[in-house]
């Protein structure tokens, strides 16, 4: 049985316009920002034409997947309906799923699922150029440099098989860092994986998750923060980039501080030339935000603090409690992982938690991470839905948990690793 707030949610969808005006009216707690759906057209002046938008079959699987409801009901009338990208989807390094993450073809597909938003992990290399990576060592998961002698030679731990007779995992670690640029731009991106019981390089390059694929991990091609920002605009999107803590000491090479990594990353946009509204740049440090704030303001405006508190002994309610001294010091929009804005009422129904509650008092916008990354679902989720694995058994359970996220919570876009998923039920609510 439903709970009344999502009954009421789903009744004021069929009220036209009615939802798309809560969530327009969400967005407007931070001022100047711009989360609107984008459907740029194309009007011979040099603006990207919009994509034709596709979803594949899945957002159709996980709809028949879900438990009868009337918001299955609502989701299934959209089954034919024509769809367009949506700022409330946003590409969590591109569609990671499938395609090895922060690489063209992921971002690529990112955008033709829809995605009004796409996602840059931003680090650098050993001549203090900002490249596209998940964190600044993980390029022996999430590349073939350890297959390229020349440079496996410069990482920073060297691979070293595992031994079975000791129980010791193989083991490397290769960074931006330990590299140029230029070689950098040598390598192929695959899916982030590695064999722990690797004998070989061949054989850790392996691992790939079972519920992921390496039908597309031929050779991604990995891309600068200056060739994203390119292609992401060439797209028709906008730009969420994070700027990653540093796995080396800082200042890097004695001169490079963090503060000159922070604004390097904002003026390879002003560069570009790519208008502030639509950059949502990003950081789990707050520091980082708030530096914008002060030093970039058109930017930092709409910095968003990505909030892993939550995930620390005795965090959650230091976080909570927090919040609405945020909004005081300057921060806008707050990000904390899925599972930290839900959690289950006396009926085990998926509800909006105490830090849901307390950021919207704060008058904090709201996104939030990551759908699309936990696997199958019957086994209850894992790390993103933590808050609430009673309600959480089969696949199409992760639309109810959205629904809330966007109906209750009233977030103002969903990171998601497939971003068709997100995409179909932003086309299908209007927003």
């Amino acid at each position: 049985m439903r709970s009344k707030p999502i009954q009421l949610g789903l009744t004021m969808m069929l009220v036209a316009g009615t939802l798309a005006g809560a969530v327009l009216g969400a967005t407007q707690l931070v001022r100047g920002q711009d989360f609107a759906p984008g459907r740029d057209r194309d009007d011979r002046r040099g603006r990207p034409r919009a994509l034709n938008v596709q979803l594949g079959p899945r957002p159709y699987y996980l709809v028949e997947d879900m438990q009868d409801s009337p918001l299955k009901r609502a989701l299934q009338r959209c089954s034919e309906d024509p769809v367009e990208k949506s700022d409330f989807s946003i590409g969590h390094r591109g569609a990671a799923l499938q395609f090895p993450e922060h690489t063209k073809e992921s971002y690529a597909t990112g955008a033709r699922m829809g995605a009004g938003i796409l996602e840059c992990d931003v680090t650098f290399t050993k001549d203090k150029q900002l490249v596209c990576r998940h964190s600044q060592c993980d390029l022996h998961t999430t590349t073939n440099i350890l297959a390229i002698p020349e440079l496996a030679a410069k990482c920073s731990v060297p691979f070293t098989p595992a031994d079975p007779a000791t129980g010791t995992a193989a083991n490397a670690q290769c960074c931006t860092s330990d590299i140029t640029l230029a070689e950098f731009k040598t390598l192929c991106g695959k899916m982030d994986a590695s064999n722990p019981r690797a004998t070989t390089v061949a054989e850790y390059l392996g691992g790939t998750a079972s519920f992921r694929t390496d039908l597309y991990s031929t050779c991604g091609t990995v891309l600068s923060h200056k060739e994203s920002i390119a292609l992401i605009a060439s797209l028709g999107a906008k730009f969420t980039p994070e700027l990653k803590a540093p796995s080396v000491a800082m200042p890097f090479q004695g001169t490079y501080t963090q503060e000159q990594y922070a604004l390097q990353m904002i003026d390879e946009y002003k560069a570009a030339r790519i208008p502030a509204r639509n950059v949502f740049p990003q950081s789990f440090n707050v520091n980082d935000v708030l530096y914008w704030v002060r030093n970039e303001p058109a930017f930092g405006r709409q910095g968003v603090y990505l909030d892993d508190r939550v995930d620390a002994a005795g965090g959650y309610d230091l976080a909570v409690a927090s919040l609405a001294d945020l909004y005081k010091q300057g921060v806008r929009i707050v990000a904390p992982p899925m599972w930290a804005l839900l959690t289950l009422d006396a009926q085990n129904r998926i509800v909006p938690s105490s830090y849901a509650k307390a950021a919207k008092a704060a008058k904090l916008g709201i996104i939030t991470w990551t759908l699309e990354r936990s696997g199958l679902l019957r086994d209850h989720g894992g790390y993103y839905y933590q808050s609430v694995t009673p309600a959480i058994n089969r696949d199409g359970d992760m639309y109810v948990a959205l629904d809330v996220l966007a109906t209750q919570v009233e977030v103002l876009g969903v990171f998601s690793d497939w971003p068709a998923t997100v995409t179909y039920y932003a086309n299908c609510m209007g927003l």
